[in-house]
């Protein structure tokens, strides 16, 4: 090797960073103790920055573009090192590559609930979580406050700090802003752009910034969120009675069966009544004057019936409303009916209790006058 090479390899000519990460944010450029040769080219690509540190100062900060290292554009650095006008010596000095994209899809969260005053429920506690994007704005700044000599600084070294900070603004955001637990959906682009106005200020002195901020959720205690659920059900139902109503039409309209179980429970309800009743008024009534008054009978049940019709089964219906069909025509002699306890199917006037339906009918009317 001859002395020109030897030379030339202890200088540096061109000084530049390919960023083959995600999560980056400062590299230093590595001289391994060699010297930047005066006039090195520097290239500086979109979305970075170089910042010279020159025997422990902070120097000369580069946009994106190609430069020669030279005493004109590194003011900063001739003041340093007094260099005079020709100077074209090799000097020594640490070169940091900043990253000044965004850094996007960054998680953050509420830790503990957040208590608030809402004007509808009183105290409630409330979390939320989103996402934001983080850029650094000001890479001399950052340099100084956040990475000091940090060869290699990524993102997951101060995305901890920051998720306190917007946690801690978001928090005090949330409890001045009044808004009612209701309206918060419809309020979380609002509350983003206040919490983000709000950490603004502090994060300008790390020499940061946070152009997105949003708020993909805020949720109540699960306990409270199955209240409110109840209560939403309950606005749905609408007139509670018409609903009851609803629900035992249905239950009458199921199979044979459930209506005979049914009528076979009122029975039986009837029954207890009646025992218990009995029971104190004693053999001899309240006062051993005599025989208790025998009550009343219970009144009949009312037998509900069910209609073949082509194949399929119809109904149940009450006698009225057999009648109403009679009347109509939609029930005739021959038709085919059953009700529980009955023994198979039967031709309804085969029914007493149905056959009185076709001798009521009125005749037929009398003709027009002429």
């Amino acid at each position: 090797m001859g002395i020109f090479d030897f030379l030339s390899g202890e200088f540096i000519d061109v000084i530049h960073w390919t960023d083959n990460t995600r999560d980056t944010m400062v590299w230093r450029f590595e001289r391994e103790g060699h010297e930047i040769k005066y006039g090195a080219k520097l290239t500086v690509r979109e979305g970075q920055a170089a910042v010279f540190v020159h025997e422990g100062q902070l120097a000369d900060v580069f946009t994106p573009g190609l430069y020669m290292l030279e005493t004109n554009n590194m003011p900063i650095m001739t003041t340093l090192q007094h260099w005079d006008h020709g100077f074209r010596s090799p000097f020594k000095s640490e070169i940091y590559f900043v990253n000044t994209t965004r850094f996007n899809d960054l998680k953050w969260g509420t830790k503990n609930p957040i208590i608030c005053r809402d004007p509808e429920f009183g105290p409630v506690r409330l979390r939320a979580f989103g996402t934001y994007a983080i850029k650094v704005s000001d890479p001399a700044k950052f340099l100084v406050e956040i990475v000091g000599t940090d060869g290699e600084f990524t993102m997951d070294e101060i995305s901890f700090q920051i998720r306190n900070i917007l946690v801690q603004e978001f928090s005090r955001t949330l409890a001045r802003a009044g808004i009612p637990v209701m309206d918060m959906a419809a309020n979380t682009r609002e509350l983003g752009q206040l919490v983000g106005k709000e950490i603004s200020t502090q994060l300008a002195e790390y020499g940061l910034a946070m152009p997105e901020l949003y708020i993909e959720n805020i949720s109540l205690p699960p306990a409270v969120e199955d209240v409110m659920d109840k209560r939403s059900s309950m606005g749905v139902i609408g007139n509670l009675n018409e609903y009851m109503q609803f629900q035992a039409a249905e239950a009458l309209g199921r199979e044979g069966a459930g209506a005979a179980a049914i009528q076979a429970g009122l029975g039986a309800g009837l029954g207890m009544q009646i025992g218990q009743a009995a029971a104190q008024q004693g053999p001899w009534g309240a006062r051993g004057a005599g025989p208790a008054a025998v009550p009343p009978p219970p009144p009949p049940i009312e037998h509900v019936w069910h209609v073949a019709e082509n194949g399929e089964t119809k109904g149940p219906y009450s006698k009225a409303a057999l009648g109403r069909m009679a009347a109509d025509g939609a029930l005739t002699r021959e038709s085919m009916v059953w009700t529980p306890g009955q023994d198979g199917w039967m031709r309804a006037e085969d029914v007493a209790e149905l056959a009185q339906l076709f001798t009521v009918l009125p005749p037929p009317p009398p003709p027009p006058a002429p």
